[in-house]
């Protein structure tokens, strides 16, 4: 007696297809799973077993081989449990062979023969409708495996989902003796508000500068003494940015569903905003660990990363944060797979100037004077440091500033023109692609599940993700810009990097300025951002 049921591994974003083939036959009592399983896989006998009893069933006493084929690929995680479950069903009769073809099958079983909630269903879902393939899975996941793709064929071609609460309630459903109602594809509730700018007061400059941040996608590092307001100007940032269109939360969304931080499988339009602690680690930061795992930069996807007491980090974690600003993705190497997660982050920093942080404040001396200021800052690599778009210095806020009535301008005002210079880059963007100017990125047929998807982690969708012959396509600054620029690549030895970093932002104030060229002022102020010396060089 043999049976076949189709579930999935997970190599980073990647889902592989693994089959789970059951035989039942004479020989010693033994119930054994082959296939390079890891220990929660070989512990699926014992759940499946105490499931089985919890129904009423037993097993035959018999030798039992589960095989997950291929044999080579490693297989981890719980959700083989339920794949296992009905392999054995359909191999001993109670379930006909038929009813389990088709579908991918992943969920994990409690004693009770409940469902429980397993991580990648959305990416899962997405390889299934790829391959014109069901979904089986607990009902606590079934509206998001009702996300997978499935809307974009006709009701009568898109295949079935079926998401149960019980083992005992699928058995009966693919018998014909009950039907589970169709799982629904939700929205989460998008409503709750983020921290107001008005609740800010003074801070002028750094509003300006979160603006621009906003407005075109750029790296942002804030450099000021406590309390200055650093951490609640960066908390305020995603309240300006525009809501996730529907490529990129779905993108967002399969990442947080490979690391389970996808709740009830809601989809949220909202850009994650996270802040790892300055003790986190590397893997923490970037993925991997031994059971490889998305990380805060790749969490952080179409949002904000946002690293507080920058300094303060592991030196060897902020140098591995170099790659991913640059390609917006991260390649874990492991000597028996590579695992690549996307990481297409907006990155906001925060640091006191010194490490007493008084080093900027007029009114409190710093200890140990300018050096104290020349050592912290010194944590930070130039390499780091010439990927950061913006750098703006926040003072301290003067008692004046804090009597003063809350300011008139609101989060909602400046995301107003957040969006408006968003939708300018969009359409233009657009327009581009039209005539054939957009370089398109050649998805790999070998790659797994979204070969057709990887080129959009690479897609630009603002003027911080612009580069090369695009970049100078839109970016191009009048005669009096190009001098300056150039005047100040060889004065203050502006890397390549940095000058097209420049460009990136000019291109952004001409957005908000509502300018189709590039002026000399749109460049002179990007140029102030670059460092604080630069400042120096522009009075000059």
């Amino acid at each position: 007696m043999q049976a076949t049921v189709r579930t999935v591994a997970f190599q980073g974003i990647d889902v592989l297809p693994v089959d789970v083939q059951v035989l039942v036959a004479p020989g010693t009592i033994a119930f054994a799973v082959v296939g390079l399983a890891d220990k929660a896989v070989g512990e699926s006998r014992e759940r499946v077993r105490a499931c089985f009893r919890a129904l009423g069933l037993a097993l035959p006493p018999q030798r039992i081989t589960v095989n997950l084929s291929p044999a080579d690929l490693a297989k981890e995680g719980s959700h083989y449990d339920l794949p296992i479950a009905l392999g054995l069903l359909a191999a001993l009769g109670v379930l006909p062979r038929e009813s389990v073809e088709g579908f991918v099958v992943l969920g994990e079983l409690a004693l009770d023969g409940s469902l429980c909630r397993v991580p990648g269903v959305l990416p899962a879902a997405i390889a299934a409708q790829a391959s014109g393939r069901g979904v089986i899975c607990p009902a606590v996941c079934g509206g998001e495996a009702a996300w997978g793709g499935f809307d974009s064929l006709p009701d009568t071609e898109r295949p079935p989902i079926i998401a149960a609460p019980s083992l005992l309630s699928l058995i009966n459903h693919l018998r014909g003796q009950q039907t589970l109602p169709a799982p629904e594809a939700l929205m989460a509730d998008d409503r709750a508000t983020y921290p107001d700018l008005s609740e800010i007061k003074g801070q002028e400059s750094a509003k300006r500068v979160l603006e621009i941040a906003a407005a075109g996608g750029h790296n942002l590092l804030m450099i000021g003494p406590p309390g200055s307001g650093k951490s609640m100007l960066a908390a305020r940032l995603p309240g300006l940015l525009p809501p996730l269109d529907a490529e990129e939360a779905l993108e967002a969304s399969m990442v947080r569903s490979l690391a389970g931080d996808l709740g009830e499988g809601r989809l949220s339009r909202r850009r994650t905003f996270r802040d790892p602690h300055h003790s986190a680690t590397l893997q923490a930061l970037i993925g991997g660990g031994a059971r490889p795992k998305p990380g805060e930069v790749s969490l952080a996807h179409h949002g904000v990363l946002f690293l507080d007491e920058l300094p303060e980090f592991n030196r060897a974690t902020l140098e591995a944060l170099r790659q991913p600003l640059e390609s917006g993705r991260v390649t874990v190497a492991r000597a028996n797979a590579h695992v690549t997660y996307p990481a297409r982050f907006q990155l906001v920093a925060a640091m006191n100037p010194c490490r007493c942080g008084h080093l900027m404040d007029p009114n409190r001396a710093c200890a140990r004077g300018p050096r104290c200021g020349a050592d912290y800052q010194a944590k930070l690599s130039g390499p780091l440091l010439d990927r950061i778009d913006l750098t703006i210095e926040v003072p301290a806020v003067a008692a004046a500033d804090l009597a003063l009535p809350p300011p008139a301008e609101s989060s909602a005002d400046i995301a107003a023109r957040v969006a408006a210079a968003r939708t300018v880059q969009r359409e233009r963007l657009a327009e581009l692609n039209a005539k054939g100017k957009l370089v398109a990125v050649e998805a790999d047929p070998a790659a797994g599940l979204l070969a057709d998807r990887a080129r959009n982690w690479s897609k630009p969708r603002c003027n911080a993700d612009t580069d090369g012959a695009l970049l100078a396509a839109i970016a191009e600054p009048d005669a009096e810009g190009r001098a300056l620029l150039a005047r100040a690549a060889e004065r203050l030895g502006l890397s390549a990097r940095a000058w097209h970093r420049t460009l990136r932002v000019a291109r952004t104030l001409a957005d908000l300025d509502g300018s189709d060229s590039v002026r000399r002022l749109h460049i002179a102020e990007a140029l102030s951002y670059r460092r604080p010396q630069t400042r120096s060089m522009l009075a000059a």
